[in-house]
């Protein structure tokens, strides 16, 4: 007489944030507003959020007037599917000379192995100095960037993205990117649909373009100075069409060396990197809510052909066409 396999209950993926002293209680919301708003299609949240502390229960300060109380000692770090490290303005040693104090380093050592590892800002500090990103791509705030690269000669530091995602260690810049990395963190778990979900519930971009490079000391444009939001739109309704750079240029009656120029100022990238990214973009979305042809969805996302989509697809996000639908529908 067979017997029907059991079916795994539904658990939800436990994110454990590590509070600080001195943290930036914006940065310290930023995982619990992201995560606890994705949810499947019947309702139920995807993540469990929790806050813990390198000390047992109590008061952790901020670098505001208050200070938050902390429910959960570091013992919560050992349940973490994830661990998300915000930014903290008192890291003593740890932004100073690069060593965690005896108090983080137990704590850290607590998370189990093959936990997936995610800083905000200058909370990379923390990551780095375990030596958690030797030898790996990462970023921080740009005002911190080459202090950081400085204290941790082995870290492949990039101070013109937003967020990089090296697999189990993902890191952002400044403040708001915690926002785009966690995020693109539910669009990697979950697909596209609930991201965007979460973005409009969030009242947040599900995708910001460009990097850092488009925030650091840059004087306000003058009201009258023309900007490349016209050509962005035209070319977001065309991306089906061969969109030569002339013809962007010329919805801003620029030369194309002017458009250029202006597009990678405001966006942070050319023109030809933003209408990849956008085009990459609509390809997952066709993946994911639709029955399309690969060749389909190629023509319609403006690759072409299913090969070009799948040389693009695969080094974006690392895989097939075929995976990511098998993967997200």
């Amino acid at each position: 007489m067979g017997t029907h396999p059991a079916h795994s209950p539904f658990r939800p993926h436990r994110v454990v944030v590590l509070a600080l002293d001195g943290l930036l209680p914006f940065e310290l919301g930023i995982p619990h507003r992201i995560f606890d708003r994705a949810v499947d299609a019947r309702g139920r949240k995807l993540y469990e959020i929790l806050t813990c502390s390198v000390r047992p229960p109590g008061p952790v300060e901020t670098d505001a007037d208050f200070s938050v109380l902390v429910e959960n000692g570091p013992q919560a770090l050992a349940t973490a599917d994830t661990v998300v490290v915000p930014a903290s303005y008192e890291l003593g040693p740890v932004h100073e000379e690069g060593v965690l104090t005896d108090e983080l380093a137990a704590a850290l050592a607590l998370i189990r192995p093959g936990t997936r590892l995610v800083s905000i800002c200058t909370g990379g500090y923390v990551l780095a100095a375990a030596g958690l990103l030797d030898g790996r791509p990462a970023t921080t705030h740009w005002s911190s960037a080459e202090h950081f690269q400085r204290l941790f000669p082995k870290v492949r530091v990039d101070a013109d993205v937003l967020f990089i995602d090296d697999g189990d260690v993902l890191t952002s810049a400044g403040v708001a990117a915690g926002i785009d990395l966690c995020v693109h963190i539910v669009r990697r778990d979950h697909g596209t649909a609930v991201a965007n979900e979460v973005a409009r519930r969030t009242v947040v971009p599900p995708h910001r373009d460009g990097g850092q490079a488009q925030y650091i000391h840059r004087p306000v444009p003058e009201p009258q100075l023309a900007t490349t939001t016209a050509a962005r739109a035209w070319a977001l309704g065309r991306l089906h069409e061969p969109i030569q750079l002339r013809d962007m240029a010329a919805q801003e009656s620029m030369s194309v060396r002017t458009f250029t120029r202006r597009f990678r100022e405001e966006v942070g990238v050319s023109p030809g990197q933003w209408l990849t990214q956008q085009r990459v973009e609509r390809a997952r979305h066709l993946l994911e809510s639709t029955d399309l042809s690969m060749d389909q969805v190629a023509a319609d996302a403006g690759f072409g052909t299913a090969q070009s989509m799948r040389q693009h697809l695969g080094a974006t996000l690392g895989v097939t066409p075929t995976s990511y639908r098998r993967t997200f529908r």
